[in-house]
C-alpha cells in the first residue's frame, strides 16, 4: 500500500487541516455537528488534493524521472502504471462527488458554495499543473491561494465567519511555505546543475529577501489578528501574548533555512524540527486555554 499512499501524497494531507481553522478560532471545537462538518470538509478536500497530485505527477513523469528525488515517485519510477493511476484518479473524483452529495443529505442543507470552492481549487490547480507552475511569482501565489481556499471551505461548510486578518495571515503564511520550497529547489539546482523553467525567474538572493518580507508580513498579520476587536472580544486580551510563540517558530524556520541551508520543503522541516513542534504545541495549548478556559 505504501506506493499508493505516495501516489496520493497522504503525508501532504496535513495541509488540509487548515479547514479546521474557522472551527478552532470560533471556540466551537466541541460542537459535534460543526466538528463533523469540518471532518467531512477535510476528507473531501484531501481527496481533491490527491486528484491534483496525481494529475501533476502524470503530467511530469518524464521530468520527474530525471530528478534525484522525484524519480522515486510511483509514476516516475514505474511502480504504478499510467493506466492504474488514471483509474485511481477517476475513482477519487467519483468518491469526492458522492461525499458532497452524502454530506448534503446528512446535514439536510445545500452545500453548493462549499462544492464551488472545491471545484475552483481543482480548476485552479489544473491551470497550475499544465501552465502556471512555469510562471514565476504566479506559481507561489497559486499555492498560497490554495491554503486560503482550505480555510474558506472550512468556514463555508460550518457557516462560520472568518476574520479578514485570518484570511490574510493564511495567505502570507502559505507564501512563506511556497518561497521556502522554491529556495530549497534553487539550492539543489546549484548542486545538481539541473533546473526547471519556473526557477528561471528566481535566484537565492531574491528568495531570501522575499522570504524575509513574507515572514515579517505574517507576524504583523498575526499581531493585528490578535489585536482586532473581534478577537479581543471573543477571547481574552491575553491572546496577544501568543505572538511570542509565532515569532519564535518563524525565527527557527528562518534559521533552518538561511543559516543551516536546509533544502527540504517547509512541511518536512516542521515534521523533523523538535523546536518548531514544541512551539506549535505550546501555541495550540495557549489558544485552547484562551478559548475554552477564558475565565
Amino acid at each position: 500500500m505504501k506506493k499508493y499512499f505516495k501516489l496520493l501524497r497522504v503525508e501532504q494531507w496535513v495541509k488540509n487541516l487548515f479547514v479546521f481553522v474557522p472551527l478552532f478560532f470560533s471556540g466551537n471545537i466541541t460542537n459535534l455537528d460543526l466538528l463533523t462538518k469540518s471532518i467531512f470538509a477535510f476528507i473531501i478536500f484531501s481527496l481533491a488534493a490527491s486528484v491534483v497530485y496525481i494529475l501533476n505527477d502524470y503530467n511530469d513523469i518524464e521530468a520527474d524521472s530525471k530528478h534525484p528525488e522525484k524519480r522515486r515517485r510511483p509514476l516516475a519510477s514505474g511502480a504504478i502504471s499510467k493506466s492504474k493511476a488514471l483509474g485511481i484518479l477517476a475513482g477519487l473524483i467519483i468518491v469526492d462527488v458522492a461525499l458532497v452529495f452524502l454530506a448534503q443529505l446528512y446535514f439536510h442543507e445545500p452545500l453548493w458554495k462549499f462544492a464551488a470552492i472545491i471545484g475552483f481549487y481543482i480548476v485552479m490547480n489544473l491551470a497550475y499543473t499544465f501552465k502556471l507552475k512555469h510562471v514565476p511569482i504566479i506559481d507561489i501565489f497559486i499555492i498560497a491561494l490554495g491554503f486560503v481556499l482550505r480555510v474558506l471551505a472550512g468556514g463555508r461548510i460550518t457557516e462560520i465567519n472568518i476574520s479578514q486578518w485570518a484570511i490574510l495571515l493564511t495567505f502570507v503564511l502559505a507564501l512563506v511555505l511556497a518561497i521556502g520550497k522554491r529556495r530549497g529547489e534553487l539550492i539543489n539546482a546549484q548542486v545538481s546543475g539541473k533546473t526547471r523553467k519556473a526557477l528561471d525567474g528566481y535566484n537565492v538572493q531574491f528568495a531570501d529577501i522575499a522570504l524575509s518580507i513574507s515572514v515579517t508580513l505574517a507576524i504583523v498579520c498575526y499581531l493585528m489578528f490578535t489585536l482586532s476587536p473581534e478577537v479581543q472580544g471573543r477571547f481574552h486580551q491575553r491572546v496577544f501574548y501568543t505572538v511570542i510563540f509565532v515569532v519564535f517558530a518563524f525565527l527557527r524556520y528562518l534559521q533552518q533555512t538561511l543559516v543551516y541551508n536546509r533544502t527540504e520543503s517547509p512541511t518536512k522541516i516542521v515534521y523533523r524540527d523538535r523546536y518548531i513542534q514544541v512551539t506549535l504545541v505550546l501555541w495550540v495549548a495557549a489558544f485552547l486555554i484562551q478559548i475554552y478556559f477564558k475565565k
